[in-house]
């Protein structure tokens, strides 16, 4: 199977405060156990390692570095999938819809994924798979 990862879930397999961390765990666990493969972007990235730092700190971001990101195939945004991600966005008109979602859902439908590990639930309005449900 193959799964895109939101900065939601990174965050929440990250810290032991959020409401959705003993869930994100065990997703996780099945989802690296299971041999899924797994993806996100680099915007996702840049995302999630700037809320990480901002909140946790600089060792949950060594965490997330080292030990969960190896095992996460990133698709670096180019030219291309941020000017798609952005018209949509514009499109979208809506405040809580960002660009880093938008180009998200772009690159699962370049790279042909069809579920997402994220507790962001603009990822059902997309009609992708979200884990968990």
């Amino acid at each position: 199977m193959r799964v895109f990862v939101d900065s939601s879930a990174f965050y929440a397999i990250l810290d032991a405060n959020d409401e959705n961390h003993i869930r994100a765990k065990e997703l996780w666990t099945d989802l690296v156990a299971g041999k899924a493969s797994l993806f996100t972007s680099s915007y996702v990235l840049v995302e999630t390692m700037a809320l990480v730092q901002h909140r946790l700190g600089i060792a949950a971001v060594r965490t997330l570095q080292e030990d969960i990101l190896p095992v996460v195939q990133v698709q670096w945004i180019g030219e291309g999938f941020h000017q798609a991600g952005s018209i949509a966005a514009l499109a979208a008109g809506r405040q809580q819809l960002s660009l880093v979602d938008c180009v998200s859902f772009e690159v699962m439908r370049a790279l042909g994924i069809r579920a997402a590990f994220a507790f962001d639930r603009h990822f059902d309005e997309q009609g992708v798979s979200r884990i968990p449900r």
